[in-house]
């Protein structure tokens, strides 16, 4: 059992704690946190079910002094632990980092920080051998973890010469106060850093893209034009989709009509937070303009990059030196794919 410290309680932080504390072979030590978050009160409402550490005495005197039980700091157990997934906010894990490096630690940041934190700019099913044995692996973000599904995917079917991007953007997670309250859409300059990323992780793919923001909370839609280096008809393309373990493939005929009925949907599942692991790809979107193929995606932001975050792990501690076995079992423990 690989012992897995995760550092940042937060929007992402928790879903990697439950997401990791799913997985059979692996062993959440505890999360780390520094103040009485809504997270970390939710926390101890459900009973504490994970061990709460935090960065230092001040901040564990103060937990204590309103009533968190605190099992001790992060270099205390850092000693005890294989490798650190660190999801505290941008520019805080460059930080962390000296420490982790100070403890000859593993660290796994998110898409926030800057591509300079890591040796490799990780993605579970397109470059997961590159992170085989590294010390430090960065994330792609949200979105570009969820086009990358999708792009990779086809890749590997037919080949891929290049995608154009529209990114449609949650404006905040839910709960966030800080973009305020809008009735307007801002278009950033092209193109956008998704594209450029994908590059990063799939560089024989040309990618441009815009992104547009937008005041809603629940989700990201994308729309991807893809073209093939070698024909593909729009039955081969959903085959694809179809196989593929974190693709989902939902119907406007079905009740899927946008962001709000997926989030609905996976709340009437009973996933915790209404959380999904799963891209979801509008059947009703997958067409061809001349060779070219184009299709819309639904991008659950707060919870998409978890399973690659654990595909990490297992990279960079090589637990499983081939990437289809590695995120067959990190698939299996999140219980994917349980539409099929």
């Amino acid at each position: 059992m690989k012992k897995v410290l995760v550092v940042g309680y937060g929007v992402i932080g928790q879903r990697l704690a439950d997401g990791v504390h799913k997985q059979g072979d692996m062993e959440l030590v505890g999360v780390v946190d520094a103040a009485a978050t809504l997270s970390v009160r939710a926390l101890r409402e459900k009973g504490m079910p994970y061990k709460l550490f935090t960065p230092d005495e001040a901040c564990k005197k103060s937990l204590e002094e309103k009533g968190f039980e605190v099992s001790g700091t992060m270099e205390e157990i850092l000693p005890s632990v294989d490798i650190v997934l660190d999801a505290t906010g941008a520019g805080i894990g460059a930080k962390n980092k000296e420490i982790y490096q100070k403890h000859n630690k593993k660290a796994i940041f998110q898409g926030g920080e800057s591509d300079s934190i890591a040796d490799v700019f990780f993605h579970g099913y397109a470059n997961y051998e590159k992170g085989i044995g590294k010390d430090y692996l960065k994330l792609t973000s949200c979105n570009t973890t969820g086009i990358i599904r999708a792009v990779d995917c086809l890749d590997k079917a037919c080949g891929i010469e290049k995608v154009a991007i529209t990114i449609v953007r949650r404006v905040a997670d839910p709960g966030d106060y800080h973009r305020g309250l809008t009735n307007a859409l801002q278009v950033d300059k092209a193109p956008s850093h998704q594209a450029l990323d994908l590059m990063t992780i799939m560089p024989h793919v040309d990618a441009t893209g815009i992104l547009v923001h937008t005041p809603i909370t629940h989700g990201h839609f994308i729309t991807v034009v893809a073209t093939p280096k070698k024909g593909i008809t729009v039955e081969e393309v959903k085959s694809a989709f179809y196989a593929h373990d974190r693709i989902r493939i939902v119907r406007l005929e079905d009740g899927f009509l946008g962001n709000a009925s997926i989030f609905k949907y996976a709340r009437d599942l009973g996933r915790e937070r209404g959380d999904l692991y799963e891209i979801c790809i509008w059947e009703d979107t997958i067409v061809k303009s001349g060779d070219d193929v184009m299709f819309g995606i639904h991008i659950p932001q707060e919870s998409i990059t978890i399973p690659e975050t654990i595909d990490g792990v297992r990279a960079a501690l090589k637990m499983q030196e081939n990437g289809a076995e590695a995120v067959g079992l990190t698939n299996q423990y999140l219980g994917l794919p349980s539409w099929k």
